[in-house]
């Protein structure tokens, strides 16, 4: 299947490189053509503008920053809505809002067109193995059509209900997550006076009730944070985090809540982290960089 990638951040490159490995023929394109460049060591080929990407598949997926991006990359006069791409499915996997999902299908329907939104759970290991959460919003049929390359990135597909649902539960999902690197900091506090070796403390807190799965799929990475080592390659950085949890916030009070208290906090502390020139940081250094802070 010829299939375009809008995106080639950590997780565009990742799941681009996925495809390549199943057979499917990948054109790619990114903002900053030198990260869209470097895929074509894998068999992508590059597209000049987001236009020719949709010109040359069946199915582009875009995963973007945010939803100035997600326009940047549709809209305009080499936009992925510019050129004919009736009869087109569009997945939109950006961790964004469910409106600017809304807005987005509402477009693309225009343009003869369809879309859902699949935003996905987990890192770039598991989407480089095929192992992501897929969490759908959109017609079945659009569904359906999806699927032969949903499949190759995601151990489970969810689909939740019409366009936006995804985004809704992709936004949910990942809040316990979040907010758990800075709960894990503070717990960690409460152990120092013990001096356990990290990794037997990691695993410890990963076979109690309150342990989530990242404390078994990220142990030895926090471990070795935990000893002052910092990750050799980045999946999930400190800046994208705290985006996300705006974007909870602000999704939040559009449902008519005040506030989501916990969520707002420990975004005041990660926007230290940030301050402090550790930003694109991955997420396994915020408890550490609090302990150090803190000490």
């Amino acid at each position: 299947m010829k299939v375009g990638v809008a995106g080639i951040g950590r997780m565009g490159a990742a799941i681009a490189e996925r495809l390549l490995k199943h057979g499917h023929q990948v054109a790619v394109w990114n903002r900053t053509p030198a990260k869209a460049q470097a895929m074509t060591q894998h068999g992508a080929t590059v597209a000049a503008t987001p236009a020719q990407l949709a010109a040359s598949a069946d199915i582009i997926l875009s995963i973007l920053t945010d939803a100035s991006a997600i326009a940047a990359a549709y809209e305009g006069p080499e936009g992925l809505l510019s050129g004919k791409v009736s009869g087109k499915l569009f997945v939109e996997m950006s961790t964004v809002r469910p409106d600017t999902q809304h807005a987005l299908a509402a477009r693309i329907q225009t343009k003869g067109a369809a879309m859902i939104d699949c935003p996905v759970g987990g890192t770039t290991g598991p989407a480089r193995d095929g192992k992501l959460l897929g969490f759908v919003g959109g017609d079945a049929a659009d569904l359906s059509r999806a699927r032969p390359v949903l499949e190759k990135l995601c151990r489970r597909i969810e689909h939740v209900g019409p366009v936006g649902a995804g985004a809704s539960l992709k936004l949910a999902i990942n809040l316990p997550l979040l907010v758990y690197w800075q709960a894990f900091g503070e717990a960690l506090a409460l152990c120092q006076p013990l001096g356990l070796d990290p990794a037997r403390l990691v695993d410890i807190f990963a076979d109690t009730s309150g342990g989530p799965n990242v404390l078994k799929t990220r142990g030895g990475m926090l471990a070795d944070a935990m000893q002052g080592k910092a990750p050799a390659s980045t999946t999930f950085n400190i800046d994208s985090i705290r985006k996300d949890m705006a974007t909870m916030i602000e999704e939040a009070r559009a449902l008519g809540y005040d506030e989501l208290p916990v969520t707002a906090r420990a975004l005041e502390c990660f926007d230290e982290v940030s301050r402090a020139g550790l930003g694109d940081g991955d997420a396994v250094m915020l408890p550490m960089t609090w302990l150090k802070k803190n000490a």
